[in-house]
């Protein structure tokens, strides 16, 4: 879909000040891209991440990309790949294009596009752009030794920048290791971020020439995200707000190259609720965690939109194509969205009681559940009633609205439901002592009552019976 490029100039505080940012520049085709690392597996941070790009996308009626980013061989995680895909499937945000889907503009693997990155690179050497640096790793590590005694910022000297052609095709010969790194240029121009508005960082002032390709061949992020952003036609890069201070970087080599760069926009943290910053080490934000314990995909969508901004109503209980509907970039704002985790019960709950009143949701529960109760109760049921999908369709709509996840049916409290309680009459017998007395009572009742006998003329019907003892008080429980 093609839409014409519009901008809208708003002031957005960012700190103590106001500044001036375009709150909307959409143009041409919108294609967005999320590329994370298979270093690891998807966090609840990285899942904000594709949400945000996955609504831009649909909002606009663009294309979403799942890009892998493995090009670090030695940090892979085995079967982190093909779990980030699957996790983002579970969440409902499948890629239109990916490794596993395909596309037009593949491999989505980084490491399958490597020719690529070496031309780009070698083009950029032969433009004076960039150059190849020798400097050993011992040489480094006491640049940046030296750097940190002084109480400085480590940085690289730029000396391989200086080498004479003679003295580069010398080494090169004599096949001494070396990486390319780029040439920081200072004056670099101010871009205009959709979220935090104008932009500049002048990176030659404080950085040394950054690495494009390393010594092993393979790309560094620098390079490696521009060049597959630009063959893959992204149109616009939605990326945490930590990559803010990169974007001059990467905009000095779009225009090395003489490549339009995209739009930039870079989203908030998602922090804790005290302010602290989501860690990996947290082994409960990992979202293969949450699907294991029960965290239905839509709530956790919507608690993770719910603490943040970017949507013109901030209610709970809203699913996917609500938040595409209710989408407004504009409002989208710096300061970092604080999670509370403990609320995440709360919005299960919602989102569990929207899906047992939708018919074919619910058949999926029915399914789910009973393989649930068979594995949780295997030895334990007597009769297969239980399993009836009549029967557990009552339990789901009788305990909606009071349970937040299947898994708490299956709770010592709620097993009566599923097996037949064994109570001796020594136990029954001390709890009352008119436990005989009742049980004819109840009985007489059951056979007059038969097919009458519903929840709610039950209560009155047993506090009428409660009227016939002497010392056994009836109590309404939920």
């Amino acid at each position: 879909m093609l839409f014409t490029r519009r901008c809208v100039q708003c002031l957005t505080a960012v700190g103590n000040r106001q500044v001036i940012r375009c709150c909307s520049a959409v143009q041409g085709e919108v294609r967005v891209r999320f590329a994370p690392s298979p270093t690891g597996f998807l966090h609840l941070g990285g899942l904000r991440t594709a949400l945000y790009n996955y609504i831009f996308a649909k909002k606009y009626g663009g294309v979403f990309i799942l890009r892998l980013e493995d090009t670090d061989q030695s940090r892979l995680v085995p079967g982190a790949a093909e779990s980030i895909e699957d996790m983002l499937e579970w969440a409902g945000l499948p890629p239109d294009e990916s490794p596993r889907r395909g596309g037009s503009v593949g491999p989505y693997l980084q490491s399958q596009r490597l020719d690529l990155y070496n031309q780009t690179a070698k083009q950029l050497v032969e433009s004076n752009h960039a150059y190849y640096c020798f400097c050993s790793s011992q040489r480094l590590d006491l640049l940046k030794k030296e750097a940190v005694r002084s109480g400085q910022i480590p940085r690289y000297d730029n000396r391989c920048r200086h080498l004479r052609a003679e003295q580069v095709q010398e080494k090169l010969a004599q096949g001494v290791p070396h990486v390319i790194r780029f040439r920081l240029e200072e004056g670099v121009e101010p871009f205009q971020d959709l979220i935090f508005g104008k932009n500049h960082h002048d990176v030659a002032q404080v950085e040394g020439d950054p690495v494009v390709r390393k010594a092993d061949g393979f790309p560094t992020y620098h390079l490696a995200n521009i060049v597959d952003d630009h063959y893959m036609r992204i149109s616009h890069v939605l990326r945490g707000s930590e990559w803010l201070i990169s974007t001059s970087k990467h905009l000095l080599m779009y225009r090395a190259l003489g490549w339009q760069p995209p739009t930039f926009g870079h989203l908030p943290l998602l922090m804790n609720k005290d302010g602290s910053k989501l860690s990996k080490r947290q082994g409960d934000i990992f979202i293969q965690s949450f699907q294991r314990d029960g965290v239905l995909p839509e709530a956790l969508l919507d608690i993770t939109t719910n603490c943040g901004s970017g949507f013109n109503t901030n209610r709970i209980g809203r699913r996917i194509d609500e938040l595409i509907s209710e989408f407004n970039p504009e409002k989208i704002t710096t300061h970092s969205a604080l999670i509370d985790l403990e609320k995440l019960p709360e919005f299960n709950r919602i989102h569990l009681q929207h899906r047992i009143e939708d018919e074919e949701q619910c058949r999926l529960l029915i399914k789910d559940l009973q393989e649930q109760i068979q594995q949780a109760f295997i030895a334990e049921i007597q009769g297969r009633d239980v399993l009836h999908e009549d029967y557990i369709r009552r339990v789901l709509h009788l305990r909606k609205g009071h349970i937040s996840s299947l898994k708490e049916l299956l709770s010592p409290a709620y097993s009566y439901l599923w097996v037949r309680p064994s109570i001796s009459s020594q136990q029954v017998a001390s709890l009352t002592a008119e436990a005989h007395h009742i049980a004819s009572l109840v009985l007489k009742l059951i056979a007059e009552r038969g097919e009458e006998l519903t929840v709610d003329r039950l209560n009155k019907d047993l506090k009428t019976l409660a009227k016939q003892t002497k010392a056994t008080k009836y109590r309404e429980e939920n």
